[in-house]
């Protein structure tokens, strides 16, 4: 676990599979004819097949063996599409690989051993091809599940592709992957719909909740505005890591209930400060052995201020890793959060502030 592997191949010229043309595969496909290569594929909506192939998303089929398949379906239908590209003859020498979020069952009802688990930790607020972008994993951790029986060649051929589409990789065993995403993403959506569900409810007697939902509550509670119809099946499937981790929040839960019950100041400023440091932690997408930091700005809530905002780290040549924005409960301010490199936050901070902006100052 933890291992990283560097890219020794090139795209050009290469022919390559992908199965299911939504956002993830429409992605896939996208990153690899940018960077060369040659892609066919298949959807079952014949709408969405013509438009990846009018688009020029996926090229017309052919009767070349791909070297690598990746089946961007949904997790209960992997094992079948595996069986049924290992029925196919021409795909027969293929490496076959997929993008479920669920790995445990998955990697076990499968016994090629040219199949390599995978899993982009990638999105979008859009679906299908609508959201398919080619960056869409520049810089994104992208999670390989070998086993023992997982063929040497077939997992090195898999990691160079996805770090030549931008992924970074990461191995991990597959129950322990269903563990760590049951944790920073199963658990999140869940948690930010029981919030969403509370706070309607209460709406329903006092309509003012809802406007006092401040930025907290909103960054909160944003990811329970995804597409709901995808999330069943995934909680189910790896609901034996999730109701483990929602006993643990549970308990913590009734643990910082007691804090505050017994007025216990110390402790819960302990509790908190843990907290603030653990998340102040956590790696930006794009961290490499660079430090970062983050500066805060408040900001209206207007047309252009972004742009502008944006316009002075270009002009003053640096590169913003993430952004964040914390409104205000009033509506029309809020504050930005630009993480950046610490060796540009002198050099930022004073073309903000020649810009007009004010700087509340950096955290580390």
């Amino acid at each position: 676990m933890g291992r990283r592997y560097s890219v020794t191949t090139s795209l050009n010229n290469r022919h390559f599979h992908v199965v299911g043309l939504g956002l993830i595969g429409g992605s896939i496909a996208k990153a690899i004819v940018e960077g060369g290569g040659v892609v066919t594929g298949f959807d079952f909506d014949p709408s969405v097949m013509e438009r990846a192939l009018s688009e020029g998303v996926i090229s017309a089929p052919n009767t070349y063996s791909p070297e690598v398949i990746f089946i961007a379906t949904p997790a209960a239908t992997v094992g079948s599409a595996v069986a049924l590209i290992d029925a196919e003859p021409r795909f027969r020498s293929s490496v076959i690989t997929d993008v479920a979020g669920i790995k445990g069952t998955v990697v076990q009802s499968i016994t090629n051993s040219r199949f390599v688990g995978g899993h982009p930790m990638a999105g979008s607020e859009l679906s299908g091809l609508d959201g398919a972008r080619s960056d869409l994993f520049t810089n994104c951790t992208w999670v390989l599940t070998p086993t023992a029986s997982t063929d040497p060649d077939s997992f090195s051929l898999v990691s160079d592709i996805v770090q030549q589409i931008g992924a970074k990789v990461l191995v991990v065993e597959p129950t322990r992957h269903d563990e760590l995403v049951a944790l920073v993403s199963h658990v999140p959506h869940l948690l930010a719909g029981v919030l969403m569900s509370e706070a309607a409810d209460l709406a329903h007697d006092d309509a003012a909740i809802l406007r006092l939902a401040a930025g907290g509550f909103r960054d909160m509670t944003r990811v329970a505005a995804g597409d709901a119809a995808i999330w069943p099946a995934v909680l189910i499937n790896n609901r034996e890591a999730i109701t483990s981790a929602l006993s643990a929040i549970r308990r913590r839960l009734d643990q910082v209930e007691e804090l505050i019950a017994r007025a216990d100041v110390s402790s819960l400023s302990a509790f908190l400060t843990a907290a603030s440091l653990a998340r102040r932690d956590l790696p930006g997408r794009g961290v490499g052995s660079s430090e970062l930091v983050q500066l805060r700005l408040p900001v209206p809530d207007e047309p252009g201020v972004l742009a502008k905002i944006t316009t002075v780290a270009h002009e003053n040549n640096v590169n913003i890793f993430d952004i964040e924005i914390s409104h205000t409960v009033e509506g029309d301010r809020g504050v930005l959060h630009l993480t950046i490199e610490a060796s540009d936050a002198d050099q930022l901070e004073g073309g903000l502030r020649s810009s007009g902006f004010v700087v509340l100052g950096e955290t580390r």
